[in-house]
């Protein structure tokens, strides 16, 4: 291998690729990046066996296949300066120069290396951003204790009219729909995926299209797809296959007895502020009336705090509740809707709240909504 590529395409696939990385490689291997050069195109691929990644640019030089140390490699060619960067293979070595600076990096068999799974069917194409908006928001509420697999992962439902995903952690659950093109009018398939490779792909995504392929035929041992025209990514799906039916904890909207629109950018911060003083377990309280909204904490040694939100970032229509929440939970929420208005809809101090973008209206809009679980406290 021999070729010359603009250090900022370098440094994005690798960075890329090097996301996707086993922190504990089973087997030494799994912890390279492989460079494959055909003439033109420059591949960089990643696998541990359960997710792949591949990304692409264009280079010229002389063709040519390396392995190499993915996140050493990464770390490198983000530091270099901005100029060309040539790799040559020399023996057991690569060999990066950019400007005056020079790396070399010891190779690993290329032979050794696991081939990477092909891309499945494509069931339909969405737009990238789009897609990219959905999953970040998607992600939001995925759990992250391994012993709950199941809730690791995010439920992509696609169907002939809309893609659908959920996730929760059991304490907050997250839905998000949005439009696409299915491949075929009749699908009906559902994916859970895991929601760590959907995180690292939705830092990626930009304008463009985004292929989705799936095969699903046995819970668990099915394979999802996301293809763009430089990067593709596979993941083994997760056994989705009781997922429970978590749309019934959203309350219906003749249940609802107080709405509240604030300005999502002062709530986060108040919030933020007041939290200082709670403990870990301790949750905020936040008093909604006709006349505003209080927030308040307390913590340990009688550390108290509360700040009223101002007249003109929050209007409430309904009764007064008072309600209890985990602090950081409340701001994850706030923090995934697109708007700067939120509504916040609400039955009672001990049943679950509903957080959506607020439009010009007042009313929720954008497909997505977040259910977060009040905490019942004692005053």
């Amino acid at each position: 291998m021999n070729l010359t590529i603009p250090r900022a395409d370098l440094a994005d696939m690798t960075a890329q690729v090097a996301r996707a990385l086993p922190n504990k490689p089973s087997v030494p291997v799994l912890a390279g990046i492989k460079l494959g050069f055909d003439g033109s195109t420059l591949t960089a691929e990643a696998y541990d066996y359960e997710t792949s990644t591949r990304v692409q640019a264009a280079a010229n030089g002389e063709p040519g296949t390396v392995l190499v140390s993915g996140r050493l490699l990464a770390e490198i060619t983000k530091s270099l300066p901005n100029k060309p960067v040539t790799m040559t293979t020399t023996g057991a070595h690569l060999e990066l120069v950019c400007g005056s600076a020079r790396f070399t990096l010891p190779t690993m068999p290329v032979e050794d290396y696991p081939t990477l799974p092909t891309l499945p069917t494509p069931v339909g194409e969405v737009d990238a951003a789009v897609f990219g908006q959905a999953i970040a928001q998607a992600v939001t509420s995925a759990g992250r204790d391994e012993a709950l697999p199941m809730m690791t992962g995010v439920r992509i439902e696609l169907r002939p009219d809309h893609i659908a995903f959920l996730s929760t952690d059991r304490y907050r659950l997250t839905e998000r729909i949005t439009d696409w093109k299915p491949s075929r009018p009749d699908i009906e398939a559902d994916a859970l995926v895991p929601a760590r490779t959907l995180a690292d792909l939705a830092k990626t995504l930009t304008a463009g299209t985004l292929t989705v392929a799936l095969t699903a035929d046995r819970p668990g041992e099915g394979l999802i797809g996301f293809d763009t025209s430089s990067r593709q990514i596979t993941s083994r799906l997760l056994d989705g296959g009781n997922y429970p039916p978590v749309r019934t904890l959203f309350p219906k909207p003749e249940e609802v007895t107080t709405r509240v629109t604030v300005d999502r950018g002062v709530l986060i911060e108040v919030v933020k502020r007041v939290a200082l003083v709670a403990e870990r377990t301790t949750p905020v309280l936040l008093t909604f009336n006709p006349d505003g909204c209080v927030v308040e904490a307390g913590g340990s040694e009688e550390a108290r705090a509360s700040e009223t939100l101002p007249d003109n970032t929050v209007t409430c229509d309904g009764g007064p509740v008072t309600i209890g929440f985990n602090p950081q939970y409340l701001i994850d929420g706030l923090a995934a809707i697109t708007g700067q208005r939120a509504h916040l809809a609400m039955v009672g101090a001990y049943k679950p709240a509903v957080i959506t973008t607020a439009g010009e209206d007042g009313q929720p809009v954008d497909g997505h909504r977040y259910l977060i679980m009040p905490i019942r406290v004692s005053r």
